[in-house]
């Protein structure tokens, strides 16, 4: 039997708990059905009230009711700061790049690609110093430019985008999109501005 987790923080016991703690972590102001961390994070309604009960237990989260949905936010904890700065740092480049380019023009999708998506799919290896974003498209360069180094700056680390055409995308052919294809590509954002 495996032993119970530690009361004193008994939290990233897996990815699905982290992205669910990144996610309401990340944005403090808001609050989420556990029905939205369910959806975002694909995981059971089940799974999602049992990481957020254990958050809450830990004291990051909490919740409410508001008729028969229960809804959780950050919590003001002394380990709410910490662990917000740890997700950041490790599990929030799909949300903080999503939040800063959703609002440019002329993106059709971006992904994340490179050893931090190659860490998040799993993958072992040294710990990445730079983020590597894919953008399918024809932005503006000097938004993309500027969202990206907000994006650096948020993340404490170097945010290196690529920008490539729709037909580059589908029809491929050189060695770089033979590359970026073989190996984990993390999905943030497509032409809807949606995850």
């Amino acid at each position: 039997m495996q032993a119970p987790p530690p009361p004193l923080l008994p939290l990233l016991r897996s990815r699905l708990q982290a992205d669910m703690l990144t996610l309401v972590l990340l944005t403090p102001n808001r609050e989420w059905s556990l029905t939205e961390l369910a959806d975002r994070t694909g995981a059971s309604l089940s799974s999602a009230q049992r990481e957020m009960a254990r958050a809450q237990e830990a004291g990051v989260v909490a919740s409410r009711r508001l008729g028969s949905t229960r809804l959780v936010t950050a919590a003001e904890s002394p380990l709410t700061g910490p662990l917000t700065e740890l997700l950041l740092r490790s599990f929030g480049p799909r949300q903080v790049i999503a939040e800063e380019l959703s609002g440019l023009a002329d993106i059709e999708r971006v992904l994340l690609f490179g050893s931090w998506a190659a860490r998040y799919a799993g993958q072992t290896g040294p710990a990445p110093a730079d983020i590597d974003v894919l953008v399918i498209g024809r932005p503006d360069r000097d938004d993309l430019d500027e969202a990206a180094q907000r994006a650096g700056s948020r993340l404490g680390r170097e945010v290196n985008v690529t920008i490539r055409s729709p037909q580059w995308w589908r029809d491929g052919g050189d060695g770089f999109h033979a590359e970026v294809t073989r190996r984990p590509l993390i999905p943030i954002l497509s032409d809807s501005g949606q995850p």
